[in-house]
Parts: C-alpha cells; structure tokens; sequence
C-alpha cells in the first residue's frame, strides 16, 4: 500500500535516498522499520533510523555502504551496520536456529532472504512492526499497527514477543510515552515471562526512558503491576497498600502518591539528562522507607524515620539496575533529605543549616525538585506552589550553593604554608576548619587563615 511519510530534516531525508540507491543498485531493498516508521505515521519526526535491509549478504551490504560512509559492524548476534557520525542502524532479518529448542538468547542466523512481513514478526509491538519502502513509498503493516496506533492500544506483534523478555520493561516505557493502554492478551503473555538472568545494564536503558520520555511514567509502573513484573521490585511492591494519613495523603496509599509525583516530575522535566535522571530517580524512591517506618499512634499513621530508612531499599533497588556508584550516593541523599526543605523553612534555618544541607546532598536545586513532586503529588489537595522550595532556592542561591556543595576556602597548601606537616593532625585542622566555615566562622582566605593561626597558637 504506496504511503506518503515525509522526513522533515533534510540532512536525514538525503541520508535515507542515498543509502535506498545504493542498497538497490547492489540488487537488495532497504526498508525503514520500528519506531521511526510509527512516529512518521503518527506525524512525529524521529531523531533517527533503523533500516532493515533484504535481499543481500552481510558483506555486500557493508561494501556497498562503505563507498559512501564508515561503517562499524556490530553484533555477532543481530548483524547490525552502523554509520559512523549519523543517527542511522541497518540490520539484516535473522532467525533462531530450529534445531528443537526456543531459548532466549540463542545466536541469530542471518537471513537475507526473509520476507518482510516474516521479519516484521520478530519486532516488539504492533505499531513498531510496520516497513515503509521510501523508494516506492510502499507500507508493510502485516500486524495492523496503524489500526492500534489510532486505538492507542499496546499490543504485542506476534508470538514471537516471548524471545526477548525485556520487551516487557519496554512496554513498561513505551506505554508511559505514547500514553496507550496495553492490550489484554499482551499482558497475559507478559505475566509468563521472567527477567532473570537479563543484564543490568539492558534493564536500565528501560528505567532510563521511562523516567527521561515518559510523559505518564504511572501508566508504566501500572503495567508492570498488572503483568506481575513488580515481583522483580520488591521495593515498589513494597508501597502498594502501605497506608498514608489521609489529612496529609487523601490520594491513598504510598504507591498511589508515588505515581501522582512521578506524573508531576515528568510534567516539569528539564530535558537536561543528569539533572532530569538523578531527580526522577529521587522521586521514584523517596518513599521507600515508608513500608518499614509505617505505624498507626493514637488513630492516626504515621512513617516517622522514613526518610533515612529508605537508604537501604534505595540502593538494593538501582544497584540491581546500574553500577553508577556516584548517581546511587545522590540519589540516596535525596531520599533521605527529601523532607528537609520544609523542615528548614518551617525553622527559618540559619545559612548554617543552608549549607551543611548543601554539603550532604551536593545538589540543593534537585532536592527541591525532589521535594516539589512529593509536596505536589498528593490530589485533590491543592498544590500551593511548594513555597518551601522556593525559600530554600533563593538561600541556597545567595550563598552559591544551590548546585555545588561550599568549597573549602582553606586548602592543605595553605597550612604547609604556615608550617603544618602531612598526616592526621592535618586533616583534623582542615576538618575543624572547614566546619567553621559552614558555621559562617569566616567567609574568605584571610579570615580562614587567621582562624587557623588561632587554632595552632592555642595551648594544648
């Protein structure tokens, strides 16, 4: 069925004609596959392509591609070229070995000659497993993914799904994107699969998009609830039916107040990926410490310590998913700080107390996002603007810590300049002194160094 799908970017647009002549001319055919070709039907514009190529061997088609572009080989096991300095994946369909077993994971064996619709089967979801020919404009949708495209339904491309048990986590992220219901069958056979044995590091590029795309990340977190994949988070299971006070927490329990901030955190994304990932991950696990903590006193509850509980939870959680030790440390002190900014308000804090926050959390201006979804995340209670975070921003900023914790004014150079040695009566000296600072003992090098001089000309 000949389709119309234009490429807005030019540079991309030239891309595409040129690798579809060239793939031609050698006698193959390149068809533009997955999610570019959803999002062209749905009148978005991809920020790249994956081209799947027939009809040619794996060494035709990097000699061909080679007289106009790097190519890079990659994957023994899915055969994919990639085109160094561009946005652009080429694969060629492959099959397991039927050799009587069906594992996943098994190697791949190429297949030039697949039929399209065939190699269609293999994908993901429906609405990825279409082919657009932009040469005769021609659209394979073998699976009707354009019919659950305007239905808004997920919903899995063939038996097939079952190879990768990771598409569940994709749906996980695909569904908080697009915000479409996943379709019933695709839930039951996700209830079937198990993620055990998957690498980590597959498992968080997953977490990474739907927390960094997700416009409804709650509509994520409730598929995997429905296809029993919480079973592998036992820390987020862990808040479902974990009870709230209901004059503070009207929307329900901990697990229904977590997807209301998360909701909230995407909506007021920065696009600034560090920033956007350490809050988003704040925000998924501030709570954690709730289950443990949670207690009725005298008919109301309460989750007193919560804050500094859920260290333990949290790091169990992202440890199973990345080894980025730096993003766990913070993400941890968010979690246990998360309720410090009203505290600190509430106190009317001194710069002390300011900074010292700053020293512990290093990120002043993520805590108060952290802090905001929380506060925000609590319907029908009328959010207020969170004047708490507001207050702690315009503090932290005149004292330049909103975004780094005090640098120390004295420096170990600084002491060898008055005479101190190395070794541990240094570092008690710049310990104390750097604790001075945070108290607003002094504020530059000379008043520092005068505190210093009084520290070593006092007596014993």
């Amino acid at each position: 069925m000949p389709i119309r799908l234009r490429l807005e970017d030019p540079n991309l647009r030239e891309i595409l004609r040129r690798i579809a002549h060239t793939i031609r001319r050698g006698g193959g055919r390149a068809w533009l596959v997955g999610g570019c070709v959803r999002d062209l039907v749905l009148g978005r514009q991809p920020q790249d392509l994956d081209i799947e190529v027939v009809g040619l061997q794996p060494g035709q088609i990097h000699a061909l591609l080679a007289e106009h572009f790097s190519v890079q080989f990659v994957g023994k096991t899915f055969q994919v070229f990639k085109l160094q300095g561009l946005p652009v994946d080429l694969s060629i369909p492959s099959r397991i070995p039927t050799d009587g077993t069906s594992l996943p994971g098994l190697p791949r064996q190429v297949d030039p000659g697949m039929p399209i619709d065939e190699a269609l089967a293999r994908r993901d979801f429906t609405i990825n497993a279409m082919a657009w020919d932009p040469d005769t404009r021609e659209l394979r949708d073998p699976f009707n993914g354009r019919g659950d495209l305007d239905a808004r339904i997920l919903r899995h491309a063939s038996t097939r799904f079952a190879e990768d048990p990771l598409r569940v986590l994709r749906g996980m992220q695909l569904s908080a994107r697009l915000e479409f219901t996943v379709a019933p069958e695709t839930v039951a056979l996700c209830h079937t699969l198990s993620q055990d044995g998957q690498p980590s590091e597959r498992l968080w590029e997953e977490w990474k998009r739907l927390l960094l795309q997700g416009s409804k990340p709650s509509l994520g977190l409730q598929f995997l609830h429905h296809c029993g994949w919480l079973r592998f988070y036992p820390e987020l299971a862990a808040l479902q039916g974990c009870p709230q006070d209901p004059i503070w927490h009207p929307e329900g329990d901990v697990w229904i107040h977590t997807l209301h901030c998360l909701d909230w955190f995407a909506a007021e994304r920065t696009g600034h990926e560090p920033d956007d990932l350490a809050v988003g991950l704040g925000v998924l696990c501030h709570d954690f410490g709730k289950p443990a903590t949670t207690r009725e006193e005298y008919g109301r509850v309460t989750a007193r310590g919560h804050e500094s509980e859920g260290e333990g939870p949290t790091r169990c959680f992202l440890e199973r998913l990345t080894n980025r030790h730096d993003l766990i440390d913070e993400v941890v002190s968010l979690v246990c700080c998360h309720l410090r900014p009203r505290a600190l308000y509430d106190a009317n804090a001194s710069d002390s107390a300011v900074r010292r926050l700053a020293k512990q959390v290093r990120r002043i201006d993520r805590l108060v996002r952290v802090a905001r979804a929380d506060h925000a995340g609590r319907p029908p209670k009328q959010f207020d603007g969170f004047p708490a975070g507001e207050w702690l921003l315009a503090r932290a900023r005149q004292l330049a810590v909103d975004r780094r914790p005090p640098l120390p004014i004295v420096m170990g150079r600084h002491l060898l300049e008055l005479g101190v040695q190395p070794g541990p009566d240094m570092g008690r000296l710049l310990d104390d002194c750097y604790e001075a600072q945070l108290d607003g003992d002094f504020g530059t090098l000379e008043d520092g160094l005068a505190y210093i001089k009084s520290r070593l000309s006092a007596p014993c």
